[in-house]
């Protein structure tokens, strides 16, 4: 399912306004809000353009390609969009004219296709700090290899990526921090790490993008 509630202008600025002050608060100018828009409709990303979001997530190839057919050219102009989901390999062709940012790569086969199909695309290696087999993203100790490959095939890697840990404060808190002591070590400069629940915490740790959408958009419909 893919549509919500659409909220008013007035409501969009005003939480617009609240979100950005909570991140300005911990981060400043470094961390760069990404307005996941995804499992709302088109409504929404026209509201992260209007509130001055520049950067929206979406997570599925099918719900993306729909929205963005539903957009006029002006519309699409006014937004890049990062894929925050798990990216099927045969979808990659899809919606490869849409994405400017990958940031769920997490296998050899992975960067093999977008090498094929977006050639120097801009991607982002997902860490994965949860044990839940539904989540997408390759172990730490397997991401300095894949950035080599990824390298090698001419994609431009520019940081991490990962979900939160579930648990308490503490167990987020070290997962986040394995994720910036690699993108430190590795000279990638971006950290897409947190959302809406634990962005305080991601930003405490180094975050240089925090992936909001309930806090923008209010609750994402079932799908």
């Amino acid at each position: 399912m893919e549509g919500g509630t659409e909220i008013s202008h007035e409501e969009a600025i005003d939480r617009a306004g609240r979100l950005r002050e909570r991140v300005s608060v911990l981060g400043g100018d470094r961390v760069e809000i990404l307005a996941v828009t995804k499992g709302f409709g088109p409504w929404a990303i026209k509201v992260a353009a209007q509130c001055g979001f520049q950067n929206i997530g979406e997570s599925y190839a099918q719900e993306l390609s729909t929205k963005w057919s539903q957009m006029d050219p002006e519309e699409r102009e006014s937004v890049d969009v990062h894929f925050i989901g798990r990216m099927q390999t045969n979808k990659v062709r899809k919606v490869a004219p849409i994405v400017k940012v990958w940031q769920t790569v997490d296998r050899p086969s992975l960067i093999q296709e977008l090498s094929k199909r977006c050639p120097g695309s801009s991607v982002m290696l997902q860490i994965k700090l949860a044990q839940s087999e539904a989540q997408g993203g390759c172990q730490l100790a397997e991401a300095s290899e894949l950035l080599a490959m990824a390298n090698a095939a001419g994609l431009d890697v520019t940081g991490l990526m990962a979900i939160g840990p579930q648990g308490e404060d503490e167990i987020i808190r070290a997962g986040y921090k394995e994720i910036v002591s690699a993108a430190d070590e590795w000279g990638l400069k971006e950290r897409s790490i947190g959302m809406s629940n634990d962005l305080e915490i991601a930003i405490e740790c180094g975050s240089t993008m925090v992936r909001i959408g309930t806090a923008l958009f209010g609750d994402r419909p079932a799908r």
